[in-house]
């Protein structure tokens, strides 16, 4: 039973047959490294790699829906017949932070961790080319960490650029040679065939800038999504369209790196707008909205501690009148909301912070009525908004909050702009950029962005931390 539930247990061919790729089936655990001939001059690498082969685990997958899909094909009086299945795929990677072992004597490797996983988020079938699309499976928690399949655990540093790419390369040519080809394989008894289509979408804004080339978060542009500078975001906060793409980000580095028009380093870099190294990895242009969470929160508790302070009356506070509002506010969120302070913000404590009830905590140390009044303001559009990126499906479970998100959201852009001039001036945090800017054209077009987010293969890391 064991060996059924492991990728390299069944069947299965591909038409055309996969470029650079094996045709055998029976393929388990693989070494991360394989296929590399490290030259006399290259370091010997200190890192120790497990993976599947990407179309091995994608079968393995499949296999475990097959009742789901026969079951959504007898629901369409189509289980006897031999139509084509398009499948979607979620992809996600994340670094983990510090994964050493406490106590025990296995060999050194470094410190940290990074997991690359897939979920299947729906399998749907054309009975023939003129007809809509009927989906027949869709994945009912796609943030969990049941559905989150591993497809490659490595002990690699996620800002080890070098080691990353060359650890994650095969899984990317594997996965464009997929793209060009269908899978074959029996379900139910009949063979069926299969094409995938991938969405990186389960990365945090760190993974996504790495694998698409562009600088790091505190650059001045901003956006994953779009070319908005900082300072653009932070005076206009609502109208931007996304206009990045994984193609658009290769034409920009081919610029970068040949400075077609003899420009100065300055003119160049806004020219291609950030993009200063090689996308090497395929992401789909969208926001996590676990992150999101994350990130919005943070960005609440320094504007907690700025009110506290009265900040918007002061002029350039020092270092201990700031400790002490943060000591106040934390020592008050522990007393009324049983809320430990953190070192980094999660996605716990970003989901306990964002609440109305959280806020009248924060407000009882907030002096004037006036202020409390904006931060109130501020919560209650918050908490419309919020919904409608977390929902895994918008349109049935917010359809109000839906319609209202470009309104809501101008209006909470407007309050930052008039009652907290003081912290937007010229800047603005990246996820509320993309917060106020991004989310109805992202819904318009995939559907739900909660779906989409890393959640599962995060809390996946969980797991994998205590092998």
């Amino acid at each position: 039973v064991e060996k059924e539930l492991l990728p390299g247990f069944h069947q299965f061919e591909w038409q055309p047959a996969l470029k650079n790729v094996s045709t055998s089936c029976s393929v388990g655990i693989i070494n991360g490294l394989s296929g590399w001939d490290s030259s006399v001059d290259e370091s010997p690498v200190d890192t120790i790699t497990r993976r599947f082969r990407y179309d091995v685990a994608l079968v393995s997958a499949l296999k475990d829906l097959e009742e789901d899909i026969i079951e959504g094909l007898r629901e369409n009086g189509m289980e006897d017949s031999t139509c084509h299945f398009t499948v979607m795929i979620k992809e996600s990677c994340d670094g983990m932070g510090d994964v050493s072992e406490k106590h025990g004597g296995g060999p050194a490797v470094p410190e940290k961790a990074v997991r690359f996983s897939f979920t299947v988020m729906s399998v749907s079938f054309r009975k023939d080319s003129k007809e809509e699309e009927v989906t027949i499976f869709t994945e009912p928690k796609p943030n969990s960490e049941l559905s989150c399949k591993p497809l490659c655990l490595m002990f690699v540093d996620e800002s080890d650029h070098e080691t990353l790419t060359a650890i994650l390369h095969p899984i990317i040519a594997e996965r464009n040679a997929m793209k060009e080809s269908r899978l074959i394989l029996s379900i139910g008894g009949l063979p069926r065939s299969f094409s995938f289509h991938f969405r990186g979408t389960g990365y945090d804004e760190k993974m996504v800038r790495e694998m698409e080339g562009l600088e790091a978060s505190g650059s001045a542009y901003i956006c994953t999504l779009c070319d908005a500078s900082r300072a653009e975001a932070s005076e206009n906060m609502v109208l931007h369209c996304i206009t990045r793409s994984h193609e658009e980000n290769l034409e920009c580095y081919e610029i970068w790196r040949t400075n077609p028009f003899s420009e100065s380093v300055e003119e160049l870099r806004d020219r291609v707008k950030g993009v200063s190294a090689k996308p090497f990895m395929e992401t789909h242009p969208t926001m996590d909205a676990l992150h999101c969470d994350i990130g919005n929160a943070t960005e609440f508790y320094k504007i907690f501690q700025d009110e506290i302070g009265e900040v918007y009356q002061k002029v350039n506070p020092s270092r201990d009148e700031r400790r002490s509002w943060r000591a106040a506010l934390d020592k008050q969120l522990r007393k009324k909301m049983k809320l430990k302070p953190v070192m980094r913000m999660n996605g716990n404590y970003a989901r306990r912070l964002m609440t109305l009830e959280a806020l009248e905590v924060v407000c009882e140390l907030v002096p004037s009525e006036e202020r409390r009044e904006a931060l109130r303001e501020l919560m209650r559009l918050y908490i419309q908004m919020k919904p409608v990126w977390r929902a895994t499906c918008p349109a049935k479970e917010c359809p109000d909050q839906l319609c209202r998100y470009s309104f809501n959201s101008q209006s909470f852009a407007e309050v930052l702009s008039s009652k907290f001039k003081y912290r937007y001036n010229g800047k603005i945090t990246n996820y509320l950029h993309k917060t106020l800017a991004h989310v109805p054209e992202i819904i318009d077009r995939d559907g739900s962005i909660g779906a989409w987010a890393s959640e599962g293969n995060e809390s996946a890391n969980k797991l994998f931390r205590r092998f």
